[in-house]
């Protein structure tokens, strides 16, 4: 790994029972170039008031959250998992870098780089190998000697990168919905999550019927009558169909259906799109919060192969998902290139996105050998019916991961830990310890 990381606490407050510390690390942007450019990394500690003065002898917990693109979470007091696991560790929440307060990737701030050439140079670094290589400079300028991971989601990713990288840093690793195909083509990882949105479709279908021709009929009117987002685009079928993340846990299963009960009213132009629908639309359809999402997630499956926009390529395999399709069905977390002529924020960033899509030359992300070798505690939840990271290529990456534990439930959806975080970090962190 690369040198030791700038460090510097920033304040700490109390507050419902625990302490939030702030960090700031300088990390170098390239770690193969330690000495050139740098960024700083933020991240949070949070620690129970029930340890007291033996606060500091805590063993530490870093967090790393889904994504990619999405910052630490903020949270005002201790529950769920950050409860069962408070009474064991310190709580280190990572803002990955280019995220949250680690030197943001924006619409504002990435044109600074220069031209889409040195955009999408930039962001070449913002990967799980450059996000693992931060987390172990912080590592050193914390703890020293190993400490615990938590990764969920694109997070769980980041921990297969860590222990393929730099398995000394760790002392046990636990990982939700996030088992990472450690090689092959994201073409694989499409055709099957597109399979998993399909029956989750039918699924939700099954339990709210009207909501059906509900779908259907938002589509048909989209296509006829201009409706325009706050942000004041027009609002395309495509767009519409991204209130499938819905889909993806069972804690917003059914807020869709309220979303879409809310769809229509009466004006005297006729029957419109509510504001209220419009609204909740427009935070579903956005990337303005967090471009980075939409400009590396397939990079996160790219290793010796460009991914050539593989979701937009797979879904002509998929008719059922088209606007046109006689009954539309909802997406899920893919990402197309059309995201960047819609979406305000996304377009200034268009070119950059395409030089991306089209790289081959992205290093492996993963070593297979170092995998198959493992000697840190791992356990992993793998949720059966999970749409965004497959439970087959789960099962499949478990078994070339020597050691690891796999809790296999069809309880939970993606955001299980939202639902029974405590209970799930509990029962992970006892199978890591011989449980």
């Amino acid at each position: 790994m690369s040198r030791p990381a700038g460090h510097r606490v920033a304040g700490s407050h109390e507050l419902r029972g625990m302490r939030a510390t702030e960090h700031y690390f300088t990390v170098p942007l390239d770690h193969a170039r330690p000495e050139g450019e740098t960024l700083e990394v933020f991240a949070r500690e949070y620690v129970s008031l029930d340890h007291g003065d033996g606060a500091s002898s805590l063993p530490w917990l870093l967090f790393l959250q889904g994504g990619p693109g999405g910052r630490g979470n903020r949270v005002t007091s201790l529950g769920g998992w950050m409860k069962e696991a408070a009474r064991h560790f310190r709580i280190l929440m990572l803002d990955q870098r280019g995220t949250g307060l680690s030197s943001p990737v924006t619409r504002q701030t990435l044109p600074l780089r220069g031209g889409p050439a040195a955009q999408a140079g930039y962001l070449c670094h913002f990967r799980a190998d450059s996000i693992v290589a931060d987390a172990d400079l912080i590592r050193n300028a914390l703890a020293g000697g190993p400490w615990s991971v938590f990764g969920q989601s694109y997070g769980g990713f980041c921990a297969l990168t860590y222990l393929s990288f730099a398995p000394e840093g760790l002392r046990e690793v636990l990982i939700t919905g996030g088992l990472a195909p450690p090689d092959g083509h994201a073409d694989r990882v499409y055709r099957a999550t597109f399979q998993r949105v399909q029956e989750r479709n039918q699924e939700y279908f099954d339990c709210y019927p009207e909501d059906r021709a509900r779908v259907t009929e938002i589509a048909r009117h989209l296509e006829a009558v201009p409706e325009y987002l706050p942000t004041g685009e027009r609002l395309s079928v495509r767009r519409f169909q991204m209130a499938g993340a819905f889909l993806g846990g069972n804690t917003r299963f059914d807020a869709l259906h309220f979303l879409l009960e809310d769809a229509f009213t009466r004006t005297p132009a006729g029957r419109r799109l509510s504001d209220s629908f419009l609204v909740q639309v427009q935070a579903l359809a956005s990337r303005a919060a967090n471009p980075l999402y939409a400009l590396v997630h397939e990079s996160i499956y790219g290793q010796g192969a460009a991914t050539g926009w593989s979701a937009w390529r797979v879904l002509e395999e998929y008719p059922q998902f088209k606007p046109e399709a006689e009954e539309p069905l909802l997406t899920g977390e893919m990402v197309y290139p059309w995201y960047f002529e819609e979406d305000p924020a996304l377009v200034p960033l268009r070119a950059a996105a395409g030089l991306l899509a089209a790289k081959a030359d992205w290093p492996a992300l993963y070593h297979a050998e170092q995998l198959a070798a493992n000697t840190v505690p791992v356990a992993a939840a793998v949720y059966r019916d999970d749409i965004y990271v497959d439970r087959g290529l789960s099962l499949e990456t478990a078994a070339r991961v020597r050691g690891l534990r796999v809790w296999e439930t069809a309880e939970f959806h993606h955001d299980g830990i939202s639902e029974d975080g405590e209970g799930i970090f509990r029962r992970l962190l006892g199978m890591c310890r011989g449980g």
